[in-house]
């Protein structure tokens, strides 16, 4: 049998990850058109809602209020101890430090979809209703963040020009990324699974070719940011290193005490473990205009995105049948 990390590096979506890397360093005129890479988010998106929702009709409320609860309890914790790690042991100001608690309490649905694939070609089983846990994952670290900053007598001055609270909650509420799966999970949850066998066709064959491509965009975006991890520092680098594999334990842990298989709880590990860098970028940029892309987008995107994709996913997958004894 192949090893998972084997498994892992070898799947056309890591490939094509890494191609896109090697095109921006090598500066191919390789790139995306902006309106390919919004199409492909929204397809992602809306196949990972709808087949969530179908998933979830299966299941019963008592098969999944407690791991919904865990996903819970790791959305409202993570940006908490984030921000006082960053602030007070990394020295970031409060506005850099929430806004990458924001990013890093959130979740990033396309490692989540390259969890799923690296799970189909093992072949391990999990709970249908994962795309549930993402989409209860999304939003709540990111209110919870800029809600720290906001409250913080240090930065009430520079935070002077952010968006208002309401302009916030609609960015979060109204953009793609929450509008898309929340609506999709409904779609699909009310649909059933006649409504998904219409259009499973497009939807459930297709989905891991058109992630393929959206990787390949990733890794042109990921090149072009390893320049910026000078910047970064060697704080924030181990910070987006150490702190999702913490986060995955967690998440892992708690899934197995919330009654998940070993692949749903890896799963979960996986969300607890990554970083948005679609939600959050765009609701930082409205409520803390004084955060600096360079830090967060640098963080979630040039160094815990890779590590997740690349390393990740079989790291996790060996802490998880360690903590399952398997």
């Amino acid at each position: 049998m192949e090893h998972p990390l084997l498994i892992s590096l070898l799947s056309p979506m890591v490939l094509a990850f890494v191609l896109g890397i090697i095109a921006t360093l090598v500066k191919s005129d390789l790139k995306f058109p902006e309106e390919l890479y919004t199409a492909l988010t929204i397809y992602l998106l809306v196949a990972i809602g709808l087949k969530g929702g179908y998933k979830l009709s299966l299941s019963t409320f008592a098969e999944f209020w407690k791991p919904g609860m865990a996903a819970v309890l790791i959305g409202v914790s993570i940006p908490v101890w984030s921000y006082f790690i960053l602030r007070y042991l990394g020295k970031f100001d409060v506005a850099n430090a929430a806004a990458l608690a924001a990013h890093y309490g959130s979740v990033s649905a396309v490692t989540f979809s390259e969890a799923l694939a690296f799970h189909d070609n093992l072949k391990l089983t999990y709970e249908g209703y994962m795309p549930s846990l993402l989409t209860i994952l999304e939003v709540p670290a990111i209110l919870i963040a800029i809600f720290i900053a906001r409250t913080s007598t240090q930065d009430k001055a520079s935070q002077a020009g952010g968006a208002s609270t309401k302009e916030v909650m609609r960015e979060l509420l109204a953009g793609k990324s929450t509008l898309l799966l929340v609506g999709c999970l409904v779609i699909g949850l009310l649909a059933g699974k006649r409504g998904w066998d219409q259009v499973s066709p497009l939807f459930d064959v297709p989905f891991r070719g058109v992630l393929t491509l959206f990787l390949l965009e990733a890794g042109l975006v990921t090149g072009r940011r390893l320049g910026d991890l000078s910047k970064a520092g060697p704080f924030l680098f181990g910070f987006g290193i150490v702190m999702p594999v913490l986060h995955a334990c967690i998440g892992i842990v708690l899934g197995k005490a919330a009654g998940l298989s070993m692949g749903g709880a890896t799963i979960l590990g996986v969300l607890a473990a990554s970083a948005s860098y679609i939600a959050a970028p765009a609701a930082v940029r409205v409520a803390l205009p004084t955060a600096s892309p360079t830090y967060y987008l640098t963080a979630s995107l040039a160094i815990t995105f890779p590590f997740n994709i690349l390393i990740g996913l079989p790291l996790y997958h060996a802490i998880a049948q360690a903590i399952y004894a398997i």
